[in-house]
């Protein structure tokens, strides 16, 4: 059992996950961090339960060959796919020092003190709305909360574009949004299930009514982070703290720096990985 400490390991199928990134080193920016987009192989949305826990599995297996004994799956189709069976295949052959997280629980905790109707939104990729990921966590901690979904398929591809703020991008904002309070006039609160969609937040607030609540994740999976590295020393103390961050892709370097551009509005250097 390897007990060497090592970073704070960061994974999603695309550029989503920075805002994840970003949300985790306002808050904890004393960690070593290492992000691997799997770029070449995204998006995870439309594919199938088996291969999004494939393409996972390799991800964190590769993060864990890295040194990180804490990984965050920054992806709503990872967690919503993948993390179980991550949890309960893949850690009791790896070992006790290895932990494996995801990003709907630490939305779904908060959201008791966050909706008064007790009607909350969700959109998301196709993949996630499918799951009933937000649903299945929501029954269990607030079972007195519905939960309406709706399904975006070109949001992050516009976002990849670079096309956030784009005339076309508030036709899509705006169609979504409305299907949306269509199913469920009575939600006060919408998670944005995709880790791309903060970027789309201009468009998203213009077309919201008034009182209703945006849920971006960045800031609840940082807090959620916080807190589970309080409670757990013995994994706490395996996370070096040296301030760095490493990005790895399994698309082209050049590619990933253009992106990561629009998501965190900062050159960063990058190396490329194979998974398979």
């Amino acid at each position: 059992m390897n007990r060497t400490p090592g970073p704070i390991g960061i994974f999603d199928s695309g550029y989503g996950g920075l805002t994840i990134l970003h949300g985790i080193r306002q808050l904890l920016p004393e960690y070593d961090y290492i992000y691997l987009g799997d770029n070449a192989r995204a998006p995870y949305g439309s594919r199938s339960f088996e291969v999004v826990y494939q393409f996972t599995r390799q991800a964190v297996l590769k993060l864990f060959e890295r040194g990180c004994h804490l990984v965050i799956l920054g992806c709503n189709t990872a967690s919503a796919k993948a993390l179980r069976s991550i949890q309960e295949r893949v850690l009791p052959e790896i070992g006790s020092d290895r932990r494996v997280l995801g990003i709907i629980r630490p939305t779904v905790e908060v959201l008791g003190d966050l909706t008064q109707s007790r009607h909350v939104g969700v959109l998301a990729t196709e993949g996630t709305i499918r799951s009933n990921s937000y649903s299945l966590e929501v029954a269990k901690f607030h079972p007195d909360i519905k939960v309406s979904g709706v399904a975006c398929p070109l949001w992050a591809a516009i976002v990849e574009a670079n096309e956030a703020d784009s005339p076309g991008a508030d036709y899509f904002v705006k169609k979504r949004i409305d299907q949306l309070l269509r199913k469920d006039p009575l939600i006060d609160t919408i998670i944005l299930g995709c880790t791309h969609y903060p970027l789309l937040m201009n468009s998203i607030v213009r077309h919201v009514p008034p009182g209703v609540r945006i849920v971006p994740q960045g800031q609840y999976v940082a807090e959620s982070l916080n807190s589970y590295l309080q409670r757990h020393n013995e994994i706490d103390r395996l996370c070096t703290k040296g301030g760095t961050c490493q990005y790895l892709t399994t698309e082209s370097e050049d590619k990933f720096r253009e992106s990561a551009q629009i998501f965190l509005h900062e050159s960063v250097n990058v190396k490329h990985v194979d998974l398979d």
